[in-house]
């Protein structure tokens, strides 16, 4: 182990076993779905109309091409890997729809919070060393700006259904990727954390307006060493291989975990 991200993290907190099986035995089952299609082809999207925005060299592009494009090689990317996979024909044709719709507001979205902006990143990696460990913190920060006022924005795209409720935007454990990547950016960049604010970009598929929602998360400097005091805890518990099964993680909010009743947890 070289190395620990706060996907790696958050799945720890879930349930250590799953974990377990996951990180250190590299047994992960799920290659993806329509969802995760849907979001990374958005994702390059995003990337690509910033960069565009923002002056840098891109290949000329038109947004809803290349939604269509991506969508339908990330779907072909994770058949090829998972040949059991059933995809639902329905889904995918109005996820067609809705991406293309989504292109029109990202950029307004941004726009609209924060004002004129100078890019600073996008896909910046991290891989930075953690105090008393010889490990290293990775992750890979979505887009990164600059406005009038000398802020700089660290900024995460999620793309979902509706929305979220405020119960999920407040929630420890999903703000506190962005509380890691403030934490680490600032260190790889010797920043003040006064200087950084972060950002969550939500990217709607059936809300009825809305459709880009951004939404600043606070992260002050005591959520900071509460987010680094869980994580130095889950790393001495994989070190000492305490993986504890979580069974209140079986059934959640977003399914049955693949390994359920399966030889590997029973």
């Amino acid at each position: 182990m070289t190395h620990i991200s706060y996907s790696a993290l958050k799945e720890w907190v879930t349930c250590p076993w799953k974990h377990k099986l996951n990180y250190i035995e590299k047994r992960k089952e799920f290659k993806g779905n329509e969802f995760t299609a849907f979001g990374t082809a958005l994702h390059t999207v995003c990337e690509n109309m910033v960069k565009e925005h923002s002056g840098a060299s891109v290949p000329a592009f038109d947004p809803k091409e290349m939604f269509q494009k991506e969508f339908l090689k990330n779907l072909q990317q994770i058949k090829s890997e998972d040949t059991t996979i059933e995809f639902r024909a329905d889904l995918i044709a109005s996820m067609r729809l809705q991406g293309e719709t989504l292109t029109d507001y990202i950029l307004p979205g941004l726009k609209k919070t924060f004002g004129t902006f100078d890019l600073i990143s996008v896909e910046e990696e991290l891989y930075e060393s953690m105090p008393e460990t010889d490990l290293k913190f990775k992750g890979f920060i979505d887009l990164i700006i600059k406005t009038k006022d000398d802020k700089y924005h660290i900024i995460d795209w999620k793309t979902c259904s509706w929305g979220w409720d405020n119960r999920r935007k407040t929630d420890k454990m999903v703000t506190y990727q962005l509380t890691l990547y403030k934490h680490f950016w600032c260190a790889k960049h010797n920043m003040a954390l006064k200087d950084v604010q972060t950002h969550f970009a939500l990217l709607k598929r059936t809300a009825k307006s809305n459709l880009v929602e951004i939404f600043e998360v606070s992260n002050g400097a005591k959520k900071i060493q509460n987010a680094l005091k869980l994580l130095n805890k889950a790393l001495y518990n994989i070190r000492k291989s305490n993986f504890v099964k979580n069974k209140l993680s079986c059934h959640g909010r977003f399914g049955i975990c693949e390994y359920y009743k399966t030889e590997h947890c029973t």
